[in-house]
């Protein structure tokens, strides 16, 4: 029978060392750093259920970030501190509590299954089981600027997440470090309290905490590695796109409906902007084109809303590993005037593909009256995007 595990991720941190960004929610690799986490957890099988802790300040994004993937994840809010944090994150597993319970930094993004796998395999034979390395450097105790004691470094290990209990035994962890009042630095440290060995298993060097902005370059380095020599992480993609100018309005343009005399003649909705868009970005990643995707032969397409449709392929990226990091498209039209309407079209395309909005330009130009475009005969698209592979 399987074992039942959950994964409480505490989210709800202040950020003091990213000089006032919050850090779970700058880019990495054109996703929330928090996403890139949270995805990463949600993949892995042995995960049965996903707690995400959030604090009031970003909660909004911290939901949408949440419904872009591709299992629920409970959402829980914190407390005053990490540790209160987590609590209300076991609490809330309690009606229905999992064998094994993780404890995940939300701002550890390179997880991957064989820590986690070690962890679980531990808590499970043992009660508690944390990731760690051995310290590299040599440590000192300093106390007012004068090193006091410099520890025996074979001893020293660097401790990571995600920690895995036993859920009995972390619960009554924190509730006995809450009664007494004591706050630690880790669960760990509170089952430690209770007088319970806790067990090591391997971590990993990429497994990184994101702390301070320098962090972010190292993990994104990170994401481009492990690859076979001569194989870019990076793919460019090309679309192009082009439809029909019919009586009669309104004109869709970039999931954006614009009055206006002449609508977009074709089997969904004909945004030309976002079919080149979802043309390129399917290109980059060599899964074919949306003629083939989504052929305009199927009656389930007609007249759907090409956002959806963009959902749709960026779903298709993410089991190959692609990460969008930019999208720059342009709209050839004579009329309407399009500029009023970009910045909704932006973010309209940066939320179907879950990424900054900074990496998202949309243009527009004329023919100056040249060609199909300029007599208003029809309305065409450019895009070019491009793609991280995560190795």
């Amino acid at each position: 029978m399987k074992t039942r595990v959950a994964c409480v991720v505490p989210a709800a941190g202040t950020s003091t060392r990213m000089r006032g960004i919050d850090k779970l929610m700058v880019s990495l690799a054109g996703r929330p750093l928090l996403e890139v986490t949270l995805r990463s957890l949600v993949s892995f099988s042995a995960i049965d259920e996903l707690v995400v802790v959030y604090n009031q300040r970003t909660r909004d994004q911290v939901e949408r970030i949440c419904r872009r993937l591709d299992r629920r994840v409970r959402l829980v809010e914190g407390g005053r501190h990490r540790q209160e944090s987590v609590q209300n994150g076991l609490n809330a597993l309690r009606q229905e509590p999992p064998e094994i319970v993780l404890v995940h930094d939300a701002a550890r993004p390179l997880i991957d299954a064989a820590i986690l796998d070690r962890v679980v395999g531990e808590a499970l034979a043992t009660g508690a089981a944390v990731p760690a390395l051995p310290v590299r450097d040599t440590i000192k105790v300093v106390r007012r600027g004068i090193v006091e004691q410099t520890p025996e470094r074979s001893e020293l290990y660097a401790a990571q997440t995600p920690q895995g209990f036993r859920f009995s035994l972390l619960l009554e962890a924190h509730h006995r470090a809450a009664a007494e009042g004591y706050v630690g630095t880790d669960d760990a440290g509170l089952v430690e309290r209770l007088g319970y060995p806790v067990a090591v298993v391997e971590g990993s060097p990429v497994n990184i905490k994101v702390t301070t902005p320098e962090d972010l370059r190292v993990a994104e380095a990170h994401m481009g590695r492990q690859r076979p020599e001569g194989d870019s992480p990076v793919r460019t993609g090309f679309g192009y796109d082009v439809h029909r100018l019919g009586r009669g309005g309104p004109l869709v343009l970039g999931g954006v409906e614009m009055p206006f005399e002449s609508h977009l003649i074709g089997h969904s909705d004909a945004d030309v902007l976002l079919h080149a868009i979802m043309d390129a970005l399917l290109g980059a990643a060599a899964l074919g084109d949306i003629g083939s995707v989504f052929p305009d032969t199927d009656p389930a397409y007609r007249g759907i809303s090409s956002l959806f449709l963009l959902e749709k392929v960026a779903e298709r990226l993410e089991p190959h590993g692609f990460v969008v990091t930019s999208v720059d498209a342009t709209v050839v039209a004579e009329r309407p005037r399009l500029q009023p309407y970009m910045p909704l079209m932006r973010e309209n395309i940066a939320g179907k593909l879950g990424i900054d909005l900074a990496r998202v330009s949309v243009k527009a130009t004329t023919t100056e009256g040249l060609g199909f475009a300029g007599r208003m005969e029809g309305i065409a698209a450019y895009a070019i995007v491009s793609l991280l592979q995560r190795g």
